[in-house]
């Protein structure tokens, strides 16, 4: 059997897995079967004899394709698709029939309701078990981040809103607080709004960009405990403003407009307890940015 062969056969054997997959993604049939289709093509351009665990890259290579179409989708302004509507079309096979019972079209209204990045987070987390390790690299966001996006579609599946008015305004004037703080000096309001075990991580990017700047607001990759954090930030961060970053309260760094870095904030018990730093521009360009209000 030959190499072509062989791959061919292994991914049949996944290919009711992976359709799965990108139907609970994209909720329509015709889509899930491009975006399944663009997988083997990938496959097939790929060296799949190294690689070790052929069904896990594939659902990774899948998730990323549909991705792609979600913010495709989203980007083009096109009219939300009538899930209801493509469930009724998919019952027109029987194998779209036993996806679309399995799915269950409330869920698909639902689900056309989230972010590209909170869906395929949730979708592939709470449906198909993946870990956030894996989702992070897909989504292009830290373990804890991705987490943080299964956990807003969750509340939205569960309770009609990824995130509520009232969770919003807790976040928002958490973060303010942090900001106001921050930008006046005021050491005890940092202090007042961080949890004692508070981490904030930096990747490259911003690493590099706050050395670049002359040293005036220095970051390192880690840095560990509510003292340690609020001395970094007191007197700093005089730039950064409130936005809504994948349906979200965040913080951004934009100079002249255009957003360089995401400070990504995990809150809890009305503490902050993770900060996330992202300037990298693969990740910032799949992020959704937007204004407050």
């Amino acid at each position: 059997m030959s190499d072509q062969n062989f791959l061919a056969e292994q991914f049949e054997a996944k290919r009711v897995h992976l359709r799965r997959v990108a139907y609970r993604m994209l909720g329509s049939a015709s889509e899930a079967d491009d975006a399944v289709q663009e997988a083997w093509i990938r496959l097939s351009r790929a060296d799949g004899e190294h690689v070790d665990n052929l069904g896990g890259w594939l659902t990774t290579v899948t998730a990323r394709v549909c991705l792609d179409m979600l913010r495709a989708r989203k980007a083009r302004r096109e009219e939300v698709m009538d899930a209801a509507a493509d469930v009724a079309e998919a019952a027109n096979a029987e194998h779209d029939r036993a996806l679309a019972d399995s799915v269950g079209a409330a869920l698909l209204v639902v689900l056309e309701t989230l972010a590209p990045a909170e869906r395929v987070a949730f979708v592939l987390h709470d449906m198909f078990d993946v870990p956030f390790e894996e989702i992070a690299s897909i989504v292009h966001r830290t373990p804890t981040a991705a987490r943080q996006l299964a956990s807003r579609a969750r509340r939205r599946v569960q309770g009609g809103s990824a995130v509520s008015a009232g969770d919003r305004d807790r976040k928002q004037r958490v973060v303010n607080a942090f900001l106001t703080a921050s930008h006046t000096g005021d050491l005890a309001g940092l202090l007042a709004v961080l949890d004692p075990n508070v981490a904030l991580h930096a990747d490259t990017d911003a690493v590099t960009m706050a050395a670049s700047a002359g040293g005036a607001f220095p970051i390192a990759p880690e840095i560990l405990g509510r003292d340690a954090v609020a001395d970094m930030f007191k007197g700093r961060a005089a730039a950064a403003r409130l936005a809504i970053v994948d349906d979200d309260i965040a913080a951004i760094y934009a100079p002249g407009g255009k957003a360089a870095a995401v400070f990504d904030f995990t809150i809890e018990n009305g503490r902050i307890t993770a900060i996330d730093i992202i300037a990298n521009p693969e990740r910032l360009g799949a992020m959704e940015i937007g204004p407050l209000g």
